[in-house]
Parts: C-alpha cells; sequence; structure tokens
C-alpha cells in the first residue's frame, strides 16, 4: 500500500514565507465617505491552509472584519477595513496594520507583511511621489549592436507558467482543419438538387461530424488561450505584490 504523500513544507526563507497581500497600502481622505472603507485582499498561493491575524499600530482608530481567519489552499479572502476615526487632529498620521500568518493547527508564526495606513484631507492633496529617475549608460563593451538586438528580439517566445511555448496565434493544423471543416459544411446534401459531381455531396452524419470536429477545435484553442491569459494575469500579480 502506497502512504499519502504529505503536503510540503513552506518554501521557508530565514525561517519566513512570503505574504501576499493587495493593496499594500491604505489611504483614506477626510472628504471621500467612499474611502473611509477599504479591503485588504490576503491571498495563499501555497498548497497548504494557512491561518492570519490583522494586528494595528492604533487599533481604536479602525475596525476589522474578520481580524483572524483561515485561508484554503490556493484561495483568497477579503479583509474590510473601516477608519473610526476620520478628523483634522488625524489626519497626516501615518499607522501600520500587520498581517500575520502560521501554518493551521501552528502556532508560529511564519511570516508577516506591514501595511502602512494615512488619513489626508483631500485627493487634491494627496502627496505626490517625488522620485526621480536617470538614464543608465551601458559600457560600450557590453553595447549590442543593432542587428543583435534586432536578432534577440526575434528569437524571444512566450511561455505558460507550466514551461510549455504558446505561439502568437493558432497553428497552420487547426487554421487548415477548420477551413476543411467550413467547406464541407457548405457542401450540398445527399438528394439536395445540385449541379455539382455526386462524390462532393454528403450524407447528414458526414455533416455532423464536420460540425463536430470544426466547434470542438475552435473551444479547444479558445480556451487554452484564456487559461493561458488568466494564468499570466495571476503571476504578474503575485510577481507585483512580491515586490
Amino acid at each position: 500500500m502506497f502512504r499519502r504523500q504529505q503536503p510540503e513544507s513552506p518554501p521557508l526563507i530565514d525561517g519566513k514565507v512570503p505574504v501576499f497581500v493587495f493593496p499594500t497600502s491604505l489611504t483614506f481622505y477626510s472628504d471621500d465617505q467612499t474611502s473611509h472603507k477599504q479591503i485588504l485582499t490576503l491571498y495563499n498561493p501555497y498548497d497548504f491552509p494557512l491561518k492570519f491575524k490583522v494586528l494595528c499600530t492604533a487599533p481604536k482608530k479602525y475596525s476589522v472584519v474578520d481580524s483572524e481567519g483561515s485561508i484554503k489552499t490556493r484561495c483568497c479572502v477579503d479583509i474590510v477595513v473601516r477608519h473610526k476615526e476620520i478628523g483634522i487632529n488625524n489626519e497626516g498620521i501615518r499607522d501600520k496594520f500587520r498581517i500575520q500568518v502560521s501554518e493551521h493547527g501552528q502556532k508560529a508564526v511564519i511570516g508577516r507583511k506591514d501595511v502602512p495606513s494615512i488619513l489626508l484631507p483631500t485627493k487634491d492633496k494627496a502627496p505626490a511621489a517625488e522620485e526621480s529617475f536617470e538614464a543608465i549608460t551601458t559600457p560600450p563593451g557590453l553595447r549590442r549592436s543593432d542587428s543583435q538586438t534586432s536578432m534577440a528580439s526575434r528569437s524571444m517566445r512566450t511561455y505558460s507558467p507550466g514551461g510549455s511555448t504558446l505561439s502568437s496565434g493558432p497553428s497552420w493544423i487547426i487554421i487548415t482543419a477548420a477551413a476543411v471543416c467550413i467547406v464541407a459544411l457548405m457542401l450540398p446534401m445527399e438528394g439536395d438538387a445540385s449541379s455539382l459531381p455526386s462524390y462532393l455531396t454528403l450524407s447528414l452524419n458526414q455533416k455532423l461530424i464536420a460540425a463536430y470536429i470544426l466547434v470542438s477545435t475552435l473551444l479547444e484553442n479558445t480556451e487554452q488561450y484564456a487559461v493561458y491569459i488568466t494564468l499570466s494575469s495571476h503571476y504578474d500579480c503575485v510577481e507585483e505584490l512580491a515586490h
């Protein structure tokens, strides 16, 4: 008898696992009542369930719905945060929420994420990020020529998260099969009045087979690209949260 394989341990980094939260900061506005309640989404991309707990540096100023709970494998939960003390005395004060996670059934904290929070008087007075960007120079010895850059660009391919290569469009086999099925559906049926030779007339069963192949081919191709687009968006979001 084979034993059931136990879930793999989390990818510990100095005893911690990355915690994925979106958004990475909360900004409330005194003059915008819709911003007084916001949502933090906590993700669990791992193959094991997690427990979470929300802490705050100023707990009396906020109310949190479900400040503790669990997240199933590869799921996410929404944490509703409401600012209770909207006023000029609290504007400009920076607080922090800390979301800490642990394995389900364990007490040891294996990861945490701090989410800063601030109350501003109005959106118009929100401080703009004062960041200056400068050009990066490439040493002459490492600079590519235009032809090398063009060749490198043409050699790029799109890969799915699983590692399989996806082309930029349907393959010629799919296009050919679809074209043959369309032509077959346009041919007359047996018994119909037609000037075409008899070998170009099809039976009802043959037309049904052509229609089935056409629909199956198109649906399979569409589903593959839909799954790819969904997975790509998800992984881009996770990578953005990781940074």
